[in-house]
């Protein structure tokens, strides 16, 4: 029996990206490492991995702090050696070794290789993941880096060219997912829509999707992060057809105003976005989109936010989010335009957006009441089965909270498994429903 190295634990900030990148990392990880749960605050590792996110201002500061407290964590002798990896450490490579040296090392975001050498541990099967999420759903990332210049981004200079992963590839380790019990991918990169065309010179997506929606003990598909231009009309097609597909799409628009699309290099304008929209509802009916808007770009007066406010109320987009402009260096718009927007303009236009968003949210949800939905069951608590239809996403997105009726002698059995209820209340965020049948 190999003997053990010690105690590992693993945090990770930002994205589901990186969330990806960890659970791969723990895989090799777990053949010399106990590893800790990343929800164990009072855990005193070894060795404790940060994986940060670099993307934005608020972003970088939270994976900051985070450093900083595990600092001060070995400092007290709750952790042995600290590991710092990911977009914070990649995009700041130079600088953060000499800033911050209770550290004990640094890696980036590119390429495993390096921490786990540092670990003395090997890779092995690219496929393996130790999840992180609850067992019945799992993130699968197609696609590294981003071929896109937006302006206000920064993710290509972090994470390099689009690198697309092999559909035989994915097709394994979505095997390997449903075989330890996941039901649920959720398929995510910087741009799921440009997924193929490095390795097959077209737009793979849609047959991706086909591939991933035959591998036994998949029942559901659902699609983040999808770039509006030249999007690729025959996912559409998986979206109506296929029914492990999810009618739900996550597709970051950032603006309708020409001036500021036209800014953000996102290579679409208004008039393009509302027919896309308009596709979308048209080719898949009953499709639930949660978009992002930017507020506060370089270009956005007054003016253009209106005109902001208006397609969000002409959309009636089911889930939006929304944050303000950061201006981050090395990107074009921080060496080409200038931040002019105050900062308590960007707040009030945050909170004007997301209010507006609030009702429609609401008006949504409501709608839905009487209708009968089948639901995965994510956990159970307190007497009550916190669930999701097809149109709700894990960790974004509100719940549907069932009561459990009596006579259902193991409620905790149920978690992870399909039933069917009925919608009985909404509110903006989350819904109350009743079970119809297991």
């Amino acid at each position: 029996m190999t003997r053990l190295k010690g105690t590992l634990q693993a945090i990770t900030l930002g994205c589901s990206k990186n969330r990806v990148d960890t659970e791969h990392i723990l895989a090799q990880a777990k053949k010399s490492y106990e590893i800790l749960p990343e929800a164990d605050s009072l855990a005193n590792p070894d060795v404790l991995l940060l994986n940060t996110c670099g993307f934005i201002g608020d972003a970088k500061e939270e994976s900051i702090a985070a450093i900083f407290d595990a600092v001060a964590r070995k400092g007290r002798g709750e952790v042995g050696k600290i590991a710092v990896f990911g977009c914070l450490s990649e995009r700041y490579s130079e600088e953060m070794p000499g800033l911050i040296p209770e550290v004990d090392a640094w890696f980036g975001a590119r390429d495993s290789g390096p921490l786990l050498d540092w670990l003395g541990v090997g890779k092995a099967n690219e496929a393996e993941r130790l999840l992180t999420t609850p067992a019945h759903y799992a993130y699968l990332k197609i696609s590294e880096g981003c071929d896109r210049r937006c302006s206000y981004c920064a993710i290509p200079h972090i994470r390099g060219r689009h690198r697309s992963v092999p559909i035989e590839a994915l097709v394994e380790e979505a095997g390997f997912l449903a075989a330890k019990g996941v039901r649920e991918l959720i398929v995510i990169a910087q741009d799921t829509t440009y997924y193929g065309l490095d390795l097959y010179r077209r737009r793979a997506l849609a047959e991706l999707l086909q591939r991933l929606s035959e591998v036994e003990g998949i029942e559901w598909i659902r699609i983040h992060y999808s770039y509006p231009a030249d999007f690729p009309d025959d996912v559409l097609d998986q979206m109506a057809d296929n029914p492990k597909v999810c009618r739900y799409m996550d597709i970051p628009l950032q603006h309708i105003s020409d001036k500021v699309l036209a800014n953000m290099h996102r290579n679409v304008d208004g008039a393009w976005t509302r027919a896309l929209i308009r596709r979308m509802r048209e080719r898949v009916p009953g499709v639930v989109l949660r978009t992002t808007m930017i507020v506060g770009h370089p270009g956005e007066g007054r003016k253009e936010f209106e005109e902001l406010l208006g397609f969000v109320r002409e959309a009636k987009f089911e889930r939006l989010g929304a944050f303000k402009y950061s201006e981050e260096e090395g990107t074009y718009g921080a060496e080409n335009f200038k931040d002019s927007v105050r900062p308590s303009t960007k707040q009030k236009r945050l909170d004007e957006l997301m209010e507006l968003q609030s009702g429609i949210s609401a008006d949504f949800n409501r709608s839905r009441i009487g209708s009968e939905v089948r639901v995965i069951v994510d956990s159970f608590t307190d007497g009550i089965f916190v669930c999701r239809s097809e149109f709700e996403s894990p960790e974004v997105d509100g719940e549907i909270l069932v009561a459990c009726p009596d006579g259902i002698a193991d409620p905790v059995s149920l978690v992870g498994k399909f039933m069917n209820v009925r919608i009985t209340a909404a509110d903006e965020y989350d819904l109350t429903a009743e079970i119809v049948s297991l």
